[in-house]
């Protein structure tokens, strides 16, 4: 017999991340981060639809969206003027020896969807790189070369 946790792992077999970026200052501290990287959050797409985990100031949402699983959600978020990242597989359900020592922020939470190979980073701009993310201002530089 399956522990619970177990089931939970299999469940999520066949799931991707995707990190979507960006924000302004809504509140004042935000300003002290890279416009633009001021924010991140989580979608999640299965065989059912998608998921959005989105930490705001005082309260985690998740909300499933009533679109099918075919709709484009990164490409519409990317017309927004998000940078979105993805797909990442999330990691496997396990049980870990001492608890993560670090604030509810919404780079600990994706990070913790990652998983625990998930790369070390504080701000949203960290993460956007270090999961291989480009500036915007690295494309577009790129894109006047090739033209």
């Amino acid at each position: 017999m399956n522990r619970v946790s177990h089931r939970r792992a299999e469940a999520a077999a066949g799931q991707q991340v995707w990190i979507a970026f960006g924000g302004e200052a809504d509140q004042p501290w935000l300003r002290l981060l890279r416009r633009g990287f001021r924010h991140c959050f989580a979608a999640i797409l299965d065989e059912s639809g998608w998921t959005v985990l989105e930490p705001l100031s005082g309260r985690l949402m998740v909300a499933r969206l009533p679109v099918p699983a075919a709709f484009d959600l990164p490409g519409f978020y990317r017309r927004a003027g998000l940078a979105v990242l993805g797909p990442f597989e999330p990691a496997a359900a396990r049980g870990a020896s001492a608890p993560t020592l670090m604030p509810f922020t919404c780079v600990g939470l994706c990070r913790a969807l990652l998983g625990p190979g998930a790369p070390f980073a504080l701000t949203p701009f960290q993460l956007f790189h270090a999961l291989g993310g480009e500036s915007r201002k690295k494309i577009l530089t790129r894109l006047g070369e090739a033209g």
